[in-house]
């Protein structure tokens, strides 16, 4: 909203200063014009289109500062407005003086700008010592606080807000993941992401509708269970088109991290440098590790592609073939690990069964 001000603002500017620009001329030259009010709209459009460009060049500027902001720590931000305040006072002080001094006519312009630039000077001067010096400052502020010890020796970072994502909604394990303590911070639920799991779950084909259903009762149940954590966003960019482009820009205004579970979601947020936490990667993390020797109880659930294969699942979802398992296809027994692949699809298990005397050892 505010790159769009900035830019009508300079573009109304440009106009009006090349349409009353004609009025500025000498008498003698606009009585040489036939047509001064054509003249002045032509002079209006060419300074709409300059002052548009410098306009441009603004709101690029703006934003690059905006982003500076957003990344520099809150202790930084608090140190250096103290500074600029003190730098400011100092300044005004110094100076007053000056302007009790007699000063001949002619050189009445050397107060307005020696108080300028010593403004600018002392508040430079105050933000630099507010770098240098402003931990201690915190520090004493409050010494007493292990707390605010942390936060001024940069040991201590507030956790990142996350944006969710409606795949994570629907995908249901953000649920246990919050009830189980691994995801910290505010969890932001854009109204985008709302009005797509309601157009889901209104959705004519059964799958699609059950699923939008179970996302709405799983953000219910989450809304309830943790009604300080789980806040709706209002924020939906009408210039955006696509969920995904506003959740990435959304995560890029507000200095959060995405929280998905979409492989493309997922690509598309870390070229725009927009921190990513990805469900399935959390699952990937957390299998169980099993190494040649061990053993799982494993209920053969089908045949292999070679011969005397049997086939089961563990909990998680990865597949464990069993050589010679093809004879026990219904039935749970003892295997013990021979190898493990990492595949594209995921980590496949190879197993064998434990013979009677092994199970009895």
């Amino acid at each position: 909203m505010i790159d769009t001000i900035i830019i009508i603002a300079f573009i109304v500017a440009g106009a009006g200063i090349g349409f009353y620009s004609v009025d500025l001329l000498p008498e003698s030259t606009r009585a040489q014009i036939t047509n001064p009010e054509g003249l002045g709209w032509v002079t209006g459009g060419f300074g709409a289109l300059v002052f548009g460009v410098v306009g441009l060049r603004v709101q690029m500027a703006y934003r690059r500062l905006e982003d500076r902001f957003r990344e520099m720590p809150v202790e930084m931000l608090i140190t250096r407005a103290i500074g600029l305040v003190v730098g400011l006072l100092v300044a005004n002080l110094m100076l007053a003086p000056l302007f009790l001094l007699p000063i001949p006519e002619e050189f009445s312009f050397i107060k307005p700008l020696v108080a300028v630039v010593g403004s600018i000077m002392f508040a430079v001067l105050g933000i630099a010592i507010a770098d240098t010096h402003g931990r201690s400052f915190l520090r004493l502020i409050n010494p007493n606080s292990a707390e605010m010890m942390m936060v001024v020796e940069g040991t201590l970072k507030p956790a990142a807000t996350k944006v969710l994502d409606t795949s994570c909604i629907i995908d249901g394990r953000i649920e246990p993941l919050l009830e189980a303590g691994f995801i910290e911070g505010q969890i932001l639920v854009p109204q985008c992401v709302l009005q797509e799991l309601q157009l889901i779950a209104d959705s004519p084909n059964p799958q699609k509708r059950s699923r939008g259903r179970r996302g709405l009762e799983i953000l219910n149940r989450m809304q309830e269970n943790y009604p300080n954590r789980i806040l709706i966003h209002s924020a939906n960019y009408e210039d955006l088109t696509t969920v995904d482009a506003k959740l990435v820009r959304l995560a890029q205004e507000i200095n959060a991290t995405l929280l998905t579970n979409d492989y493309n979601l997922s690509q598309v947020a870390g070229v725009q440098k927009v921190p990513v936490l990805n469900i399935n990667d959390i699952a990937h993390a957390v299998r169980p590790l099993y190494l040649p020797g061990d053993r799982i109880e494993l209920k053969i659930l089908k045949e292999g592609r070679e011969p005397e294969q049997g086939v089961g699942y563990l909990e998680d979802g990865t597949m464990v073939v069993v050589e010679e398992g093809s004879p026990y296809i219904g039935d749970e027994l003892q295997v013990v690990v021979t190898s493990s692949l990492q595949t594209s699809a995921g980590r496949m298990i190879f197993a064998k069964p434990v013979s009677a005397e092994e199970v009895t050892v």
